[in-house]
């Protein structure tokens, strides 16, 4: 298969990059760079720094940033699809993997790559089509990737004995880029399935990423950007997280990317992880009809939040682990909502709670971060659209998350990190190191 412009500007961003990881080791092996506390161990390793990821990092004043870029600064920098708000996202995978903006050719180039690869082997209808109307439709997205094993351009080369080290990356990019491709025609084909009960549609050779997922949605405008900016915005959040670690942790066995990305996606659909944003459009609803008022006023809505903190409730879509202000992809979304579903009155609800909950929260005193994050808005842009089966929600966020947990993996293979091996200890052990007795 002959290289595209991605994969030349990739290989050359890799043999810059392999001499800092081999100098880090090499020299710098024994610095310290975080410590162990026995809550750290029993508290789920949260905060430990002992991961490596260049592709996204979380800052706490600043959100997310990929590859050093704000996201502001990756959607005003990045090519936009012919009369759209939203960049290609395959604009964006071309910045996680490489580091550089790609030009519009570039992108061009890499939206071609995808086009030629999004057919599904039948097979993979006949999956998902044996499986019952009354499946999760994270069962069935899970399985179908999972199944598309046996397409892997990197296990045909690792098998036949004769492929170097330090050219695993290279089939595992393939790999990728025909996954990702596939993506969209795997969810809609679900979606079709379990709530339209129609013939799913062929993919229109002529559209990106986005647009041909809102083709396949049966979608008009401007859905189309809806779906760029949620891939974009839920692409990629650091390597800590239960989704992108299990792709990282999975994929470090040398398991595929189809392997690993199925794995991913079984930590995403759990629900302490990636059912945030349907979480909170029952929360509204819910609020709604309790209210009893399509349109609640401010003052109706601050005493059902209060209701709801004072018997010891969250509000769902408010605060993060991390963030210590607004975050800029819950920011990116309301700017949209506010120019394309303003008259929405679910999203004069979202407005007026973006207004009240933070002043709510900092009286009440507990929440180390009142202030909204992606979910508070990503599920309410979709209820707008026509998109109203929760379940579906994560199918959403589990094809923007495999775009970076691809990235990643092409590059844990291109600089060669090892198997993830960390050592267990017992109760008993703790104990003892606390000096208990």
């Amino acid at each position: 298969m002959m290289n595209s412009t991605l994969k030349q500007t990739l290989a050359q961003e890799i043999e810059a990059w392999r001499p800092r990881t081999k100098k880090l080791v090499k020299e710098y092996g024994d610095v310290v760079v975080d410590e162990v506390t026995i809550s750290k161990v029993i508290g789920g390793m949260r905060g430990l720094k002992s991961l490596v990821s260049d592709i996204s990092n979380l800052d706490p004043n600043e959100g997310i940033r990929y590859r050093g870029y704000s996201l502001q600064e990756v959607v005003d920098g990045l090519p936009k699809a012919p009369n759209s708000t939203m960049p290609y996202v395959e604009g964006l995978f071309y910045l996680l993997l490489t580091g550089k903006f790609p030009t519009k050719a570039e992108v061009e180039n890499v939206v071609d790559e995808f086009a030629k690869r999004r057919v599904l082997p039948r097979y993979v209808c006949e999956i998902l089509d044996a499986f019952p109307d009354y499946t999760h439709p994270m069962v069935m997205f899970s399985s179908a990737i999972l199944s598309m094993s046996k397409e892997s351009e990197f296990n045909r080369k690792y098998f036949k004995g004769n492929l170097h080290k330090n050219d695993f990356w290279d089939p595992t990019y393939e790999d990728a880029l025909s996954l990702l491709a596939k993506l969209p025609n795997i969810a809609s084909y679900i979606y079709n399935k379990l709530y339209l009960k129609g013939k799913p549609r062929f993919s229109d050779p002529n559209l990106d990423m986005g647009g041909n997922f809102a083709f396949l949605m049966h979608k008009q405008k401007p859905y189309d950007d809806v779906a760029r900016m949620h891939f974009i915005v839920h692409s990629d959040h650091e390597s800590g997280n239960v989704s992108a670690h299990t792709g990282h942790l999975v994929a470090s066995s040398l398991s595929d990317v189809y392997m690993s990305t199925s794995a991913m996606l079984n930590g995403l659909a759990g629900p302490l992880h990636g059912l945030a944003s349907q979480e909170v459009m029952k929360w509204l609803l819910d609020g709604i009809d309790i209210i009893g008022n399509d349109e609640p006023s401010e003052d109706e809505w601050r005493k059902f939040v209060w209701d709801k903190l004072n018997t010891g409730q969250v509000i769902p879509g408010y605060g993060h682990a991390v963030l210590r202000k607004t975050d800029p992809r819950y920011t990116l979304q309301r700017n949209f909502s506010k120019e394309f579903m303003s008259d929405d009155s679910i999203w004069k609800s979202v407005d007026k709670l973006y207004r009240i909950v933070p002043e709510v929260l900092k009286e009440h005193g507990k929440a180390k971060n009142p202030w909204p994050n992606v979910d508070a808005q990503s599920g309410v842009i979709q209820w707008h659209y026509g998109v109203r089966e929760f379940e579906f929600y994560t199918v959403l966020f589990g094809i923007s998350r495999a775009i970076g947990i691809c990235a990643n993996i092409i590059w844990d293979r291109a600089l060669g990190y090892p198997l993830e091996r960390p050592k267990s200890v017992t109760t008993e052990m703790l104990e003892k190191i606390a000096g208990i007795k």
